[in-house]
C-alpha cells in the first residue's frame, strides 16, 4: 500500500485527519482504510457539500410568492370520486396486475433508531394481537392482490416486490426475509438490491471517522434509489418481466395498499408518467411538505418554507389553498423511470440533514454525540416530479392510508402505539361496513368510532385486527364473519382460516 501518495490526495482536500491513526492501525485494517479513502472522489464528494449547504442556507427563504396551488384538473380524490369513477380505475388496475405489469418498490434503506431500535423498521413487532411485522402485512396484502386480480380478470398475474435496502439494513432484511420463508411470496418475485452509501461530514467539511480505520457513512437518501436501480440491474429485470408501472413506497406506513389498484388504475387511464397519493392537511401549520408548483414546477416544499399567512390562505370551498400533504407513496411508469436514470438522476441535488453521527475524536475515542454534530447528505425520491410530463395527484383519507410509524413508543405522535390503533380502527370501519356491529356485555351497541380510554395511549376500546390474507380493503368481510361472544380475551381477530372473534371482557362482537 502506497500510503504517502494516500496522505498527498487527502491534504490537498483538506481530509488529512484520516490517517491521524495510521501507526496504530494493524494490516488489516490499514488495508480497510485505505480501500475506504481511494474509493471516494474526493473532487465531487467536496463540491456537493459546497453546493448542498449553500443550497440548504437559501432554504431558510420562504418560497411563498414562487408558489401556485396544484391544478384542480390534475388532481382526483376518493372522497370527491363517485363510486362508479372508483369502480372503474380499481378495474384497470386489477385488469394490470392481473397481466403482471404491476411492481411495488420500498424503500426501506434506513434503520429503527428512531424507534429504539437497531434492526431495520420492517422487522419490528407492532404489538397486533397477530404478533406480525410491517413485512408480513405488506407481504400478505401483495398476496391478497394477486388472488383479487385472478378473481375479477380471470388470471393470476405477479407483483415483484423490490426492497432496496442499504448496508446497514441489507443482511439482516434478507435473513429475515429467508427465516419467514417470504411469508408466503415467490422468493423469485422478491428482488432485494442495495443503494448507496456516502460519507458523513461535519458542519465543517470534514469526513467523519466512524472508526480508526473505517470512514462512517449513511444511505444516500430514499431518491438514492434511481442511480441503485440503474446501477443494480434493477431496471433491466422490470423489463424483462414486462413490468409497465410501479408504486414505491416508504416501509413504516402501517396503512399503506400497496399497488392499489383504484391508484395504479388512475394513473394509467390518466397517461401519467408520474404520480403521487396525498393527504389534507390536518391544519395548516402541520409539519409534512405540501405538493404543489414552486417556479414553474412540481415540488414537494417543505413546511418551514412557507409563512404562517400562505399555510392558512384558503380557497373558495373552504380547503386549503396548499393543501396536499405528501406521504410518499408514488407511481411511476418504466418508461418515465429509464428516462430519470439516463438524463436526469445527476441533476439531482443532495439535501443536507443535520444528525448525530458517532466519530472518533482525536484522542482515538468514540464518541456517540447527544447533540447533531455533522451532516448527511441525501437525495429525496420525489424530487423527480419536475421532471414529469404528466403528473398527477391522487388524494386520499388519512384514516384509510397514512399512519406513519417513525418515532418511539415514548413519543408523542407517529409511534408504534398511534400506528397500531389506525390499523385497529380501519379494520373496525371494515366490520361495520361490511354489517356487522360491536355490542358490550348488556346488548348495548359500541360507537361507529371507537373511544380511546382515558389516561392511556395505546389501549382503545375495541381491538380488531383482520389478516390481509382475508381482505385487502374491506372487501370481503360480508362472507367470512360470524357471530362469537367471548369474555376472556382481548381481541378481535380475524383471518383467512377462521374467524376468530374476541373483544374485551364482557364484550362481544356480532356480525349480522
Amino acid at each position: 500500500m502506497e500510503v504517502e501518495a494516500l496522505r498527498t490526495t487527502v491534504a490537498e482536500f483538506g481530509q488529512e485527519h484520516l490517517l491521524d491513526f495510521w501507526d496504530e492501525l494493524s494490516d488489516d485494517q490499514r488495508q480497510h482504510l485505505h480501500s475506504d479513502i481511494s474509493s471516494l472522489d474526493l473532487h465531487d464528494l467536496t463540491s456537493v457539500f459546497e453546493r448542498s449547504t449553500q443550497s440548504s442556507e437559501k432554504s431558510t427563504t420562504k418560497k411563498d410568492d414562487r408558489l401556485e396551488p396544484f391544478p384542480e384538473d390534475m388532481i382526483a380524490a376518493v372522497a370527491r370520486s363517485t363510486p362508479e369513477q372508483l369502480d372503474e380505475w380499481r378495474s384497470v388496475g386489477l385488469e394490470l396486475v392481473s397481466e403482471g405489469h404491476v411492481a411495488v418498490l420500498l424503500l426501506a434503506g434506513g434503520q429503527g433508531t428512531r424507534l429504539g431500535v437497531d434492526y431495520p423498521k420492517g422487522m419490528y413487532d407492532v404489538g397486533l394481537p397477530s404478533g406480525k411485522t410491517l413485512y408480513q402485512l405488506q407481504a400478505e396484502r401483495i398476496k391478497k392482490l394477486e388472488e383479487l386480480a385472478e378473481e375479477r380478470k380471470g388470471r393470476r398475474g405477479k407483483i415483484t416486490w423490490y426492497i432496496m435496502t442499504s448496508d446497514h439494513t441489507g443482511g439482516k432484511t434478507k435473513e429475515f426475509f429467508s427465516c419467514h420463508n417470504y411469508f408466503g411470496l415467490d422468493s423469485s418475485d422478491v428482488v432485494m438490491f442495495e443503494q448507496a452509501m456516502r460519507p458523513c461530514m461535519t458542519f465543517d467539511g470534514k469526513i467523519i471517522l466512524d472508526e480508526k480505520w473505517k470512514i462512517a457513512r449513511a444511505p444516500d437518501g430514499n431518491g438514492g434509489l434511481y442511480r441503485a436501480v440503474g446501477q443494480n440491474g434493477i431496471l433491466d429485470d422490470m423489463k424483462k418481466r414486462g413490468i409497465k408501472c410501479m408504486h414505491i413506497y416508504g416501509v413504516d406506513n402501517i396503512l399503506v395498499k400497496l399497488a392499489d389498484p383504484v391508484f395504479m388504475g388512475y394513473c394509467y387511464s390518466r397517461g401519467a408518467d408520474c404520480a403521487a397519493k396525498v393527504v389534507q392537511k390536518s391544519f395548516p401549520t402541520e409539519a409534512v411538505g405540501v405538493v404543489c408548483k414552486c417556479d414553474g414546477k412540481y415540488q414537494v416544499v417543505e413546511y418551514s418554507e412557507i409563512t404562517i399567512e400562505t399555510a392558512q390562505k384558503r380557497g373558495l370551498d373552504g380547503r386549503l389553498t396548499f393543501n396536499a400533504g405528501n406521504i410518499c407513496n408514488h407511481y411511476l411508469t418504466v418508461q418515465f423511470l429509464e428516462e430519470l436514470i439516463r438524463e436526469h438522476e445527476p441533476k439531482l441535488k443532495h439535501h443536507v440533514a443535520k444528525k448525530k453521527i458517532p466519530y472518533v475524536d482525536k484522542l482515538g475515542r468514540r464518541i456517540s454525540p447527544e447533540q447533531p454534530n455533522g451532516f448527511k447528505l441525501e437525495k429525496f425520491v420525489f424530487d423527480v416530479f419536475q421532471f414529469a410530463s404528466n403528473f398527477q395527484l391522487f388524494e386520499v383519507l388519512r384514516e384509510d392510508e397514512f399512519s406513519p410509524m417513525k418515532n418511539s413508543p415514548t413519543a408523542e405522535k407517529d409511534t408504534p402505539a398511534t400506528a397500531r390503533s389506525a390499523l385497529m380502527n380501519l379494520h373496525y370501519r371494515y366490520i361495520l361496513q361490511a354489517g356487522g356491529s360491536f355490542r358490550d356485555g348488556v346488548g348495548q351497541v359500541l360507537p361507529l368510532i371507537p373511544l380511546r380510554r382515558s389516561n392511556s395511549q395505546s389501549v382503545f376500546e375495541v381491538e380488531c385486527e383482520i389478516s390481509p390474507l382475508l381482505s385487502y380493503a374491506g372487501e370481503r368481510e360480508r362472507h367470512h364473519t360470524q357471530t362469537h361472544t367471548h369474555t376472556n380475551t382481548m381481541s378481535c381477530l380475524l383471518n383467512s382460516v377462521n374467524c376468530l372473534c374476541c373483544v374485551c371482557p364482557s364484550w362481544r362482537y356480532v356480525c349480522n
